[in-house]
């Protein structure tokens, strides 16, 4: 009321009259003095400034009728009852007789004699036509005096004498005392012309949040749903938290997980603990059923909801997720309309509006229009189909604004600091982090480290390779690669297949360099294992089969051409500087001088093989494809000519290239 006044707004107050499903005593047991206490105050001046609404979705009796009988209107279901105000009461006096008469009188929500009637099984009530009006309800005392003045058309006893006065909500409509007949909280809404998703449900009346923050970034898996769905238990366990704000960055992952969480989050009790999903980038995919699950949705105006995500979902997998919004959907009284479309293709969801209410609008697909116009004729329908504001063919997906517009978000802000004023946040929630290797894990594994990681590593391995022995250069690379591997791996984006592939690919290419010179399929099939290893492990699918998918392909190549393109740039810097270095100048082989190039040629130009040109000899070791091989007294270093050579097998030179001696296996039958 004090938030009212300062906004100058006349706010709508819902009381709802709330009986434990399969109770057969529907809720006896409400203290006359607590009743009359709340009545009081309901009807008093401190909250003349609010419409105060009692929703009776279930029957209820005792004293708690009284409360009831203090707000402006009544909602019922039509097949709930009031009355039996009396029933806990052994006798009831004068007093109690004074406090149901004060409170009908403040009101006038419900007539006096029937608010007596409804407690005491003595008063006996009828309802009375005369000339001049309609449904006057008086006593037999009353209705003698009535007489005396006014023609009586109609005479109906209302509450026999002996029978206390109870009432259906749709009976209690016919007398007028009930505005309204609803069903469930959101045809409650309706009936007051507000937007469901508007009606918040207050748990904390005079207390203050106890907030804390859980994070739901990156892939949805097993392990990081168990992480959330602890880190929430602890908190509202041990820190008596009673507001959670699930902060979600996430294009899904796992539908089974999703669905998991999100059912976890719509069975935590609504009267002891409020969800806010708040949202600046993305919940796309299966993440958007965490967010659905939420009391509420706060998004950044350019955020997106819904759409396709990182996991291209089967048909049962996506029925799975349909039947799972439908049913939470119906648990909080909203549309599940546009939130199946975000994963139905072929569903078309049209603008509705409520007949009695045109400023009332809603977004239904044809099957769920049906089911709100309760499959009557069209002079009988609530709703009124509109334009279509999703087709089929895509999946739906949602900015902040739109989200807002079409019923799924509550709130759009700038940032978190306006998250914080709409909830009256002073501080920022605690914040249930992860352990120091899940952070880790989480900067490594985003695009910018990745790339730097790739690009440190393969410029420590072109360090590496112009370096005699194994140095700084190996062990930099190792680390590189290991930390690239390791957080795509833990952050399940990497699985075996990419690091098989890496280590395959990093074997052909040095069997290329060391084994088969000059042979070339190695080299460009282990250059191209590699790219694809890199490739794969910043994704978590083989082939993109979506636009989000095409996006995060888009991502995954650029990540690998970047490094590609520093590594170029490192090595170039490596060779131009780090020989020049001091300390440093030992760690990567420079290029040779003029002179040093002159006097290599000079050295080799001194030994001459021409003379073996045509010769036959054996050789001594195996040859794979170079080797040894003796002609005569002489023991030479030769080349296979693409052949492994076993020892002790005839050989013939073929060629001669300088130093280089060209040998291949000489015919037996020669």
């Amino acid at each position: 009321m004090d938030e009212a006044e300062k906004n100058d707004t006349r706010p709508v107050l819902i009381f709802q009259f709330e009986v434990p499903p399969g109770q057969e005593d529907f809720g006896r047991g409400s203290q006359f003095g607590a009743s009359l206490d709340v009545a009081t105050f309901l009807s008093s001046d401190a909250l003349s400034g609010a419409t105060t609404v009692a929703y009776i979705p279930r029957s209820i009796q005792g004293h708690a009728v009284l409360v009831a009988l203090a707000c402006d209107e009544i909602i019922m279901a039509s097949d709930a009852t009031i009355g039996s105000a009396g029933i806990d009461s052994p006798r009831i006096d004068d007093a109690m007789r004074g406090g149901y008469r004060e409170i009908a009188l403040r009101r006038r929500t419900v007539p006096v004699e029937l608010a007596l009637g409804m407690l005491d099984p003595a008063h006996e009530v009828h309802d009375v036509d005369t000339e001049m009006s309609n449904h006057e309800f008086v006593t037999p005392e009353q209705l003698e005096e009535l007489r005396k003045h006014h023609r009586i058309k109609n005479d109906r006893v209302v509450i026999r004498p002996g029978e206390v006065g109870q009432f259906r909500g749709d009976r209690a409509r016919q007398l007028g005392f009930v505005s309204y007949l609803a069903q469930n909280r959101r045809e409650a809404a309706g009936a007051l012309e507000l937007p469901p998703e508007q009606v918040e449900e207050d748990i904390l009346l005079a207390d203050k949040w106890i907030a804390v923050r859980v994070d739901l970034e990156g892939l949805v898996t097993f392990e990081k749903v168990n992480q959330v769905k602890r880190s929430i238990e602890e908190a509202i366990g041990r820190d008596a938290a009673n507001f959670v704000c699930l902060w979600i960055d996430s294009a899904g992952g796992s539908p089974t997980d999703s669905i998991n969480l999100a059912n976890f989050l719509a069975d935590l009790p609504s009267t002891k603990v409020r969800t806010v999903a708040y949202i600046d980038n993305k919940a796309r995919g299966d993440a958007a059923l965490v967010a659905l699950a939420c009391d509420q949705i706060v998004m950044l105006p350019d955020a997106v909801l819904g759409g396709p995500g990182d996991y291209f979902m089967s048909a049962p997998e996506i029925d799975q997720a349909k039947d799972g919004i439908r049913q939470r959907a119906r648990q909080k009284f909203r549309s599940w309309s546009l939130p199946m479309a975000m994963f139905d293709p072929n569903l078309t969801v049209f603008c509705c509006t409520r007949l009695n209410m045109p400023g009332l609008k809603e977004y239904f697909c044809t099957e769920e229009l049906d089911e709100e116009n309760h499959g009557q004729p069209d002079g009988k329908k609530q709703w009124r189909q509109g334009q279509p504001v999703h087709g089929p063919g895509r999946l739906y997906q949602a900015n902040g604004a739109e989200a807002v517009d079409h019923h799924l978000a509550n709130h759009t802000v700038k940032n978190f600091t306006e998250f914080k004023e709409i909830y009256g946040l002073e501080d920022d929630p605690h914040l249930v982090e992860p352990n120091w290797a899940d952070s880790l894990i989480r900067i490594l594994a985003s695009p910018a480290v990745a790339m730097l990681l790739l690009m440190v590593g393969g410029a420590a391995l072109y360090a590496e390779l112009h370096t005699p022995g194994i140095g700084l250069g190996g062990f930099l690379a190792t680390v590189c690669f290991l930390m690239f591997f390791w957080a795509q791996f833990i952050g399940d984006n990497a699985v075996w297949l990419e690091i098989i592939l890496f280590l395959a690919g990093v074997s052909f290419l040095v069997l290329e360099v060391f084994v088969l010179p000059g042979f070339g399929i190695f080299g460009i099939g282990g250059g191209a294992l590699v790219l694809a290893s890199l490739v794969l492990a910043t994704q978590t699918f083989f082939l993109p089969r979506n636009e989000y998918q095409l996006h995060q392909f888009q991502v995954s190549l650029t990540i690998v051409a970047g490094a590609g393109l520093g590594v170029v740039v490192l090595a170039s810097m490596l060779n131009r500087w780090l020989p020049h270095v001091p300390l440093l100048n030992r760690l990567m082989l420079g290029p040779p001088t003029a002179e040093e190039q002159e006097l290599t040629q000079h050295r080799e130009s001194l030994v001459h093989f021409e003379e073996l040109l045509g010769q036959q000899g054996i050789t001594t070791t195996q040859l794979t494809p170079s080797g040894k091989a003796r002609f005569g007294d002489q023991l030479v270093d030769v080349i296979a000519d693409g052949e492994l050579v076993e020892p002790n097998t005839r050989i013939v030179v073929v060629e001669i290239h300088g130093n280089r001696v060209m040998v291949e296996p000489v015919d037996a039958e020669e």
